[in-house]
C-alpha cells in the first residue's frame, strides 16, 4: 500500500501532482503492469530523488512525468497543466516549455559550441536571436561557464559539459529540471560538484529539481526521498539533505589518506 498523500496543498501549489497512475504494457498474451495506481505530489522548489531497484517502475513514472509517455489510467498535472491525455504534438510543446532534461551522457552537439548548444531549445521555444544569446550566456554563466561559451564538448571536461547540459535545461525557465543520473559518467569529485551546483540552483533559485537514480549518494543531497519497489511506492521520505561543501571536504581527505598510503609502499 502506498504512503498516504498530504492534501493540505492545492494541485496548483505542485508542480507534479498524479493520482490513480497506471501504466500497462502488452507483451504477447501478458500484460505487464509497470505502475500501479500512484498518487504523488512534488511541491514547488523541493529536490527530490526518486529511487527503486531495476523494474520497480521509477524509470516508466519518470516517462510520464517527463511527457515521454502517456499513462494507461490515472491523472496527471504538471505545473497546473492536466497532461494525462495530451496528443504527440501537445507533449512535445509541454516537454518544451515545462521541462528541462538533464542525462547521464550529457547529449551535446560534437561540433557545437556551448553556447549554440544552450541555445537549440530556445529556437524551438521561439526566442528570437538577440534574446535567446542573451538567455544563453546568462545561464551558462549561472552554472560558472561564463568564460567557456565558445568552446565545443571536446574542449571541455567532463563535468563541464554536464553544466552545459545544466544550463540547456535552464534556458527555458522550466517548472521543473529532470534529471536522469546526472553524475553517472563522471568521476567522485566532478559528481559532487555538479550535485553541490544542483543543490545551489535548488537553494538559491528555487528551482524544483527529481532525479531518478539508482545511487543513494545523489539521494544524500535530496531534502526528500521517494523510493519505488513493484510499481508502487514503497517509502516517501524526508531527510537533511548532504552540504556538498562538507561531501567534497570529505573527498579530498579521502584522497589525501591515499596518497599518503601510496606514499608508504616506496
Amino acid at each position: 500500500m502506498q504512503p498516504p498523500v498530504n492534501n493540505a496543498r492545492s494541485v496548483q501549489d505542485a508542480v507534479i501532482s498524479v493520482r490513480e497512475l497506471t501504466k500497462f504494457y502488452q507483451m504477447g498474451d501478458m500484460e505487464v503492469r509497470a505502475l500501479r495506481g500512484i498518487a504523488l505530489d512534488i511541491w514547488r522548489g523541493e529536490m527530490v530523488a526518486i529511487m527503486g531497484p531495476s523494474g520497480s517502475g521509477k524509470s516508466t513514472l519518470m516517462n510520464m512525468i517527463g511527457c515521454l509517455d502517456v499513462p494507461s489510467n490515472g491523472t496527471y498535472y504538471l505545473d497546473g497543466v492536466d497532461v494525462s491525455k495530451l496528443n504527440d504534438d501537445e507533449l512535445a510543446e509541454i516537454r518544451c516549455r515545462k521541462i528541462g532534461f538533464v542525462f547521464q551522457s550529457f547529449n551535446l552537439l560534437p561540433r557545437t559550441t556551448a553556447l549554440a548548444n544552450v541555445e537549440l531549445p530556445l529556437i524551438y521555444g521561439g526566442v528570437s536571436g538577440r534574446q535567446r544569446r542573451q538567455r544563453a550566456e546568462e545561464v551558462l554563466k549561472l552554472v560558472g561557464l561564463g568564460d567557456r561559451l565558445d568552446h565545443k564538448p571536446n574542449e571541455l571536461s567532463g563535468g563541464q559539459q554536464q553544466r552545459v547540459a545544466i544550463a540547456r535545461a535552464l534556458g527555458n525557465h522550466p517548472a521543473m529540471i529532470l534529471a536522469d543520473e546526472p553524475t553517472g559518467n563522471l568521476d567522485t569529485k566532478t559528481s559532487i560538484e555538479i550535485m553541490e551546483l544542483f543543490q545551489r540552483l535548488n537553494q538559491e533559485q528555487g528551482i524544483t529539481i527529481v532525479f531518478v537514480t539508482h545511487n543513494p549518494e545523489t539521494a544524500e543531497y535530496c531534502e526528500r526521498v521517494i523510493h519505488f519497489r513493484d510499481g508502487l511506492i514503497a517509502r516517501d521520505e524526508r531527510q537533511r539533505p548532504t552540504s556538498g561543501i562538507i561531501k567534497a571536504s570529505a573527498a579530498s581527505q579521502t584522497q589525501l589518506d591515499g596518497m599518503r598510503l601510496a606514499d608508504q609502499w616506496y
